[in-house]
């Protein structure tokens, strides 16, 4: 059949799709010939930066991505998937939708929570909590205020709607997001591991299902708009961002595990970045086959709609299905229970091309091969320089810092501060009960989830099935087992000197993670960076990726997938680059999982590891200076082993009453944050020795340093008297360095060299976000 084209395409239509010369040369030596309107547009979605990875890929070929319980290789499943044993997986990814929330901040941040939602439960597994990690500008601004509060809005609405609890999350804000935001979504699952689900199609003849919602022209070119600078022209391309809808998106989530669990399903993929060009693309590739697809079969929201639009609409709530052969009518007797479209819209060829027909025309006859990740996609290394900014603010001494002659008021002004304040008014908009599965309440460092028995509700769901004999009922044995979770990253680390500063993100949230007595499992990543064109950008890129690389190396632990956000910058310059660690950690026990709060008086406190406080790229800098400079802490990777070592035998055993890792705000702001539970409003106060303290300001230069600089390689730890000695034998084992600086009791906060009261800390922490909600509710 002769191929039917809308134009002859040239040069200059490839430039205006974000295409260069030379591939636009490569695309025309793929087909042999000019492609058409409709090759070009799925050319343009498949090579964006947003789904090639095409600036990336080579850099992220070196991380160490290799671990004895992975299910899934980096890159080639929807998301990364470790075995947990006793027939269980974790299933979990980080996901980034940065420009979308920055033009349309309610539906840029709701469809972003869908879009990672699916990634896991196409895998077969059940979402049982998601996670946030938030920059945006200085809240005080009305414009950052904005989308900041809508942002938060539209993930409480979507994921609320959708009923998966959210576990943790983070919240920072600098200058330098104030024209270009970042929402980074994660989510985690559990499935069974016989019953997983690959993205993958295969079988000559077996049917292709278009499943879930309808196709409009809603987030056309999404993922090439996610592949370019923001701009005052971009800002008004709403087009370009998502509508969701969080109802469609839980029957589509059951419909697809009933499906996963039922015999007639190959492969499936969500209809994510590109739409339907990169689900029957990638799946086409994977499985070295092709599909014929009638376009006139997709289900439609809006008339008119051609070829070019249908493949590259980025509607949500839609999924590709190749089913079995034969299976036909089991597959639409799925979807039909639960509402939602399921049409054969082709078939699985082995001729390895994707062919697309409209209206009795063939649009558009393409190698699956050429347009994929790892195939025909170009892929780049691009040119770096160290930006001269790296050593200039490495000169930044202790002295260009006065002294503190106000501790208590120093104090008082970071717990006041919007990165390190309660984000009590953020966490209250999202459900953190449903599903029963939270164990530690939010305000923590990492969150714990306990693992749901899979087998109860196989059960359930077996008695509203059609079939309820294709359902297996194979037990899964009970446990007590949960998850711990965190994401993490200091951007202004990163900036200082991007190896180290990503290599300290994986560490905290490795030890965010071990604090609870987990076990660090694996990592994804979200990586925003600004235009990798621009030399100084890719040196931050690569050195990031060398550093998370070689802090994961260390750890003995996996990169299982993630997402690559470039072009995060405005005409007022580049953020701050910020690759954020999303971490998984096993807890053997639930019931002994450690607890970041001070729970009774008589308590001892405990400083363990390298404690080694810098002003570098700290908040107290921050506060005084207005200046990201100096060295960022160091790296300490045998410290943070032996760390995770110690807690983990110290949760089984019990010895600990409580944990936390030094972070953001210091020494100071650690210890109020354990002395104060702000999901409970309830309060322990301390008391440090003058002494023990008096010492470690001298020890290390100045009381403030001691207080409010940050570290790496550091945690707090309580315990009762009773087990001191049980502990000390885990911490010689280890070979830790340890000194007990004070006891909890008392109404006060009394940090040895000054004290606060606690009801005026806590007021100055509860108040840092709310004036920003009461104002845009207002």
């Amino acid at each position: 059949m002769e191929l039917y084209t809308e134009k002859e395409i040239t040069l200059q239509d490839a430039l205006e799709h974000g295409l260069t010369e030379e591939e636009f040369e490569r695309i025309k030596g793929f087909l042999g010939r000019i492609p058409t309107v409709t090759e070009l547009g799925v050319y343009s979605g498949m090579w964006s930066e947003h789904c090639s990875y095409k600036n990336s890929i080579l850099q992220l070929k070196t991380l160490p991505t290799e671990g004895s319980r992975n299910l899934a290789t980096a890159g080639e499943e929807n998301a990364g998937a470790i075995d947990i044993g006793g027939g269980l997986a974790v299933v979990f990814k980080i996901e980034s939708h940065n420009h979308p929330t920055a033009i349309e901040p309610f539906q840029g941040a709701a469809t972003g929570v869908g879009g990672i939602m699916r990634d896991i439960f196409t895998m077969g597994a059940r979402p049982i909590c998601s996670l946030n990690s938030l920059r945006f500008g200085p809240p005080a601004e009305p414009r950052n205020r904005h989308l900041f509060t809508k942002a938060v809005e539209g993930i409480a609405f979507y994921g609320n709607c959708l009923g998966v609890a959210v576990a943790g999350g983070e919240a920072f804000f600098d200058p330098t997001y104030s024209r270009n935001c970042l929402v980074n979504a994660m989510t985690v699952g559990v499935a069974r591991t016989d019953r997983m689900a690959t993205a993958t199609a295969k079988g000559e003849g077996n049917p292709v299902f278009y499943v879930g919602a309808t196709t409009g022209r809603d987030g056309i070119h999404g993922a090439s708009f996610a592949s370019r600078d923001l701009s005052e022209e971009s800002e008004s391309k709403r087009s370009a961002v998502q509508v969701g809808d969080p109802f469609k998106e839980k029957l589509l989530l059951e419909a697809t595990l009933e499906l996963i669990r039922s015999d007639a399903l190959e492969g499936i993929q969500d209809m994510g970045a590109a739409g339907l060009s990169c689900s029957t693309s990638e799946m086409s590739a994977k499985g070295k086959v092709g599909m014929d697809i009638d376009l006139n079969r997709v289900p439609l929201r809006e008339t008119g709609m051609n070829a070019y639009e249908i493949m590259l609409s980025e509607s949500q709530e839609r999924m590709l299905v190749v089913g079995k052969k034969g299976q036909e009518e089991t597959i639409r007797r799925i979807f039909e229970k639960w509402d939602l479209h399921a049409e054969i819209i082709g078939t699985v060829t082995t001729s390895g091309r994707l062919r697309l027909f409209h209206n009795g025309k063939l649009c558009a006859d393409m190698p699956a091969e050429s347009l994929v990740l790892g195939g025909g996609a170009p892929r780049y290394v691009r040119e770096q320089r160290r930006p001269e900014h790296i050593d200039r603010v490495a000169r930044f001494g202790d002295g260009e810092v006065s002294q503190s002659k106000d501790l208590a008021g120093d104090l008082l002004q970071l717990l006041g501060s919007p990165n390190i304040g309660s984000k009590r008014p953020v966490y209250e908009q999202y459900d953190t009960e449903v599903g029963l599965v939270r164990v530690q309440s939010p305000g923590g460092h990492g969150g714990v989830i306990r693992i749901p028995n899979i087998l109860m509700e196989d059960i359930e769901l077996a008695n509203f099935a059609d079939d309820p004999s294709r359902v297996a009922a194979s037990p899964v044995p009970e446990t007590h087992r949960g998850l711990a979770v965190s994401t993490d990253c200091n951007p202004r680390f990163v900036y200082l000197e991007p190896a180290r500063g990503a290599a300290l993100a994986v560490y905290e949230s490795a030890r965010n993670v071990a604090v609870t007595g987990a076990e660090p499992l694996g990592i994804t990543n979200c990586l925003n960076f600004a235009n990798p064109y621009i030399p100084e950008n890719y040196y931050m890129f690569a050195g990031s990726i060398k550093g998370m690389g070689d802090a994961c190396r260390e750890l003995g632990i996996p990169v299982t997938g993630g997402n690559v956000s470039f072009y995060n910058e405005s005409e007022e310059g580049p953020i701050l680059p910020c690759p954020t660690i999303g971490m998984v950690g096993l807890v053997d026990d639930v019931e002994k999982a450690i607890g970041p709060f001070f729970k009774q008086s008589g308590e001892r406190i405990f400083l363990i590891g390298d404690f080694l406080p810098t002003f570098g790229g700290s908040e107290y800098l921050w506060q005084k200076r207005s200046v990201v400079a100096g060295i960022a802490p160091e790296l300490r990777p045998d410290t943070e082993k032996a760390l995770h070592a110690f807690l983990q035998e110290s949760s089984r055993n019990g010895l600990l009453q409580s944990a936390a890792d030094l972070s953001i705000g210091g020494l100071a702001a650690a210890l109020f944050r354990m002395s104060y539970n702000s999901y409970f409003e309830t309060s322990v106060g301390f008391q440090l020795s003058e002494a023990v303290v008096g010492e470690l300001a001298k020890k290390v230069g100045r009381p403030d340093k001691l207080f409010f600089g940050e570290t790496s390689a550091s945690i707090i730890v309580s315990a009762q008297p009773e087990k001191l000695s049980a502990m000390k034998d885990v911490l010689a084992r280890h070979g830790l360095n340890a000194i007990e600086i004070g006891v909890t009791g008392g109404e006060r906060l009394d940090f040895g060299l000054f004290q606060v009261e606690t009801e005026v800390a806590v007021r100055a922490y509860e108040g840092a976000l709310k004036p920003v909600f009461a104002t845009a509710q207002g």
